[in-house]
């Protein structure tokens, strides 16, 4: 069993971008990795290189002419008309660039390892795993690859058979219910919101009776999303009695995420973090979404923080400001004039607020439904 957190990173995300114009041209897992070694939180015991996932691995679930497919674009740096079409590949949300299939190949490397490393218990952080999207024959919303799928897979090779994966990602994880879709072993809760691309994921949707869905409103704050975790995920997750926990820790939830409309605080995904640990033996947590370079890198890097019980500073050292301080978001008015609480803290204000009829509403219905 491992004893502390492992934290899997790499730094192929250093290196590499979707392009100048796509919403993942910001640096994400880079920050987060110097964030947390300039707060002296990522010791080199603490750190391991994440592997790139062979073709043979990630055959799992995706299909091998997909897969081939992936890394002939990436060799040719273009695809055919055909391949566009089919795989969904050198589109604008999934466009052709140098690490197109080795960046994706490693975060689903790295995922399917902390199954591996999970086998007898503990705690991993793949802050560049939670590519929710991804189907098994194309890329789908910026997602080359399903890591959070193979890593499930990954805990099944290893013994492991109950299997809660919790999505807290404003968007909804279409392709890891497409993964587990009837199966009584694996229970996907996800909060999203909604009518957000993909537009999936309706509160009556049930994935053949594995998944539970809310869908939330533009606004949804702090507050509303305790209520969700205290009534509804906790009573979930607890029943089930899971052998293995996944987390989904998607920043694009907070407030200042340009791509979607929710009204977070990061406190709130640190405390969702707080009340899962312990409930499962295994504990795995992934990154996904996020759009906002500030809010990820301190966001995630929180994350990593309360996995480890360690204290977030009210006031950054210096080292640590420098890391916020670098980092830019070319191209979008977020960048033009960030706050200063963005270089020199980690935590947000509290946002809370109201409980809204229609989340109350919905609550209520999927506890009746689950007679909770």
């Amino acid at each position: 069993m491992l004893h502390d957190p492992l934290f899997i990173g790499h730094d192929i995300y250093r290196l590499s971008s979707y392009g100048k114009s796509h919403p993942l041209r910001v640096p994400r897992v880079s920050s987060v990795m110097d964030l947390s070694r300039a707060l002296g939180w990522l010791p080199p015991s603490a750190f391991r290189r994440a592997p790139r996932a062979k073709p043979r691995a990630l055959e799992a679930w995706h299909h091998p002419d997909y897969i081939a497919a992936l890394v002939a674009a990436e060799q040719a740096q273009q695809v055919t008309e055909d391949t566009r079409k089919r795989h969904q590949l050198g589109t604008h949300s999934n466009p052709v660039f140098a690490e197109m299939f080795r960046r994706p190949a490693t975060s689903a490397g790295a995922s399917i390892l902390a199954g591996e490393l999970l086998a007898r218990g503990g705690q991993v952080y793949n802050p560049a795993g939670g590519t929710h999207h991804g189907m098994p024959d194309r890329a789908n919303g910026f997602c080359y690859l399903n890591d959070p799928v193979l890593a499930i897979l990954s805990l099944r090779h290893q013994g492991v058979r109950r299997v809660v994966y919790v999505d807290i990602d404003a968007h909804h994880p279409d392709g890891v219910e497409v993964g587990f879709q009837g199966d009584p072993e694996v229970l996907m809760i996800s909060i999203h919101e909604d009518n957000l691309w993909p537009r999936t994921g309706g509160v009556q949707e049930t994935a053949g009776g594995s998944a539970v869905n809310l869908p939330v409103p533009r606004g949804f704050n702090d507050s509303e999303m305790a209520l969700a975790r205290e009534a509804l995920v906790l009573p979930l997750v607890q029943r089930f009695e899971p052998e293995a926990i996944i987390l989904q820790c998607g920043a694009d939830a907070v407030v200042e995420d340009p791509l979607a409309h929710l009204a977070l605080s990061n406190n709130a995904h640190w405390a969702f973090l707080d009340h899962l640990m312990g409930v499962a033996p295994r504990l795995l947590v992934l990154g996904g979404g996020g759009y906002n370079p500030w809010s990820v890198a301190r966001l995630w890097t929180g994350i990593w923080g309360t996995l480890n019980g360690f204290d977030i500073p009210a006031l950054l050292p210096e080292p640590a400001q420098a890391v916020l301080r670098q980092l830019r978001f070319d191209g979008h008015r977020l960048g033009r004039n960030p706050p200063e609480h963005w270089f020199t803290t980690l935590r947000d204000a509290p946002r809370n607020g109201p409980i809204s009829d229609e989340v109350a509403e919905r609550i209520a219905f999927l506890q009746a439904r689950h007679q909770l």
